[in-house]
């Protein structure tokens, strides 16, 4: 039995109203006025929301909310088959930033065949990692250096420099990979760490340059 208020019900429905416009005033509506009552409702959008804008209204609606009524939901959310869902968790996760769903941020995320998921769960590592652990997910994320296109390695790149020195030394490693895409990504990286306002594309293309230059003939 259904036993939110009539109000509660009515938000619940509007969250699936055909017009974008509607979905994303009931999701601003469920976080002016937050209630547990629609917890499941928000993140049962996530796999199924076709707008960027209402899905990030639905994670701002559940960080309204007291981290111990959503981040159950959320990491239940983490098992899902739909990629969406994983990633608009893992998006959410990383703005409720309640270190207890550290244990769910799993290996098979940080390496998640879609390329969306993977980067969602690289920033709510960073967010989440406990002290003491950022060398080993430093380490652990290494071994995503020179995956996907450019947007991806500058996600990757992002959530190693915000490790700081955690990640020098594994970053260090790497610029002796045999794949030259794996070295130029960390080295583009570690100048990243040491200027985090440089630009990191150029910073990728200065990498391949001078790596592909310095190679033996």
């Amino acid at each position: 039995m259904d036993h939110r208020t009539p109000a509660t019900r009515s938000l619940a429905g509007a969250l699936g109203a055909p017009d974008p416009s509607t979905r994303l005033r009931a999701a601003m509506a469920a976080g002016t006025q937050p209630g547990p009552g629609l917890v499941d409702d928000l993140v049962a959008r996530f796999g199924v929301e076709p707008d960027f804008f209402v899905r990030d209204m639905l994670t701002w609606a559940l960080t309204r909310l007291p981290a111990e009524v959503t981040v159950p939901q959320l990491v239940a959310a983490l098992e899902s088959d739909v990629p969406q869902t994983r990633s608009q968790a893992l998006h959410t996760l990383s703005k409720v930033a309640d270190r207890a769903a550290w244990p769910s941020i799993t290996a098979a995320l940080l390496h998640d065949d879609d390329a969306e998921v993977a980067r969602a769960a690289w920033r709510a590592a960073v967010v989440l990692v406990p002290p003491g652990e950022e060398t080993a997910l430093a380490t652990e994320l290494s071994t995503e250096l020179g995956r996907g296109d450019l947007e991806v390695r500058r996600s990757l790149g992002r959530a190693l420099a915000a490790l700081d020195d955690a990640a020098r030394e594994a970053l260090m490693r790497a610029r002796s990979h045999p794949e030259p895409e794996v070295r130029a990504h960390a080295e583009a990286t570690l100048r990243l760490l040491d200027d985090p306002d440089s630009d990191f594309a150029h910073e990728v293309d200065l990498a391949t340059t001078t790596r592909s230059r310095d190679a033996p003939c």
